[in-house]
């Protein structure tokens, strides 16, 4: 089943959950602040990201405070991934949301784009 990660006071990750409702396609929502993605899943995030041209960097909330409090900016560039997994995996505030993973079924999707979306669920 579909595991998405939200944050309840984040309008992307309600229009993402709305989509799924809309489209009647199920999922386990869990809230990303308390329960972050685990390395496991950000690795898998990061490995299907970098087949679509996607980076590191795509797994962060680069727009959160946390990211900027932090200057990740700056240091984003010399992070290994198992450093990142680690920092992502241990704060919820710095993963790109909705973080939404279905290994079964080839979904790996970091924010919420309509239409990349849309190609993504119609693959099923």
């Amino acid at each position: 089943m579909l595991k998405i990660y939200t944050y309840a006071q984040c309008s992307t990750c309600r229009n993402a959950t709305k989509w799924l409702k809309q489209k009647a396609i199920g999922f386990h929502e869990i809230p990303i602040r308390e329960q972050p993605p685990t390395r496991e899943e950000l690795a898998s995030m990061l490995r299907a990201l970098e087949t679509r041209g996607g980076s590191l960097r795509a797994l962060f909330n680069a727009s959160g405070q946390d990211y900027r409090a932090m200057n990740l900016k700056e240091q984003l560039p010399a992070l290994s991934p198992e450093d990142a997994f680690a920092l992502l995996s241990s704060n919820g505030n710095l993963v790109k949301r909705p973080f939404a993973l279905d290994p079964s079924a080839d979904i790996f999707l970091a924010g919420f784009n309509e239409e990349e979306w849309a190609r993504a669920f119609a693959r099923q």
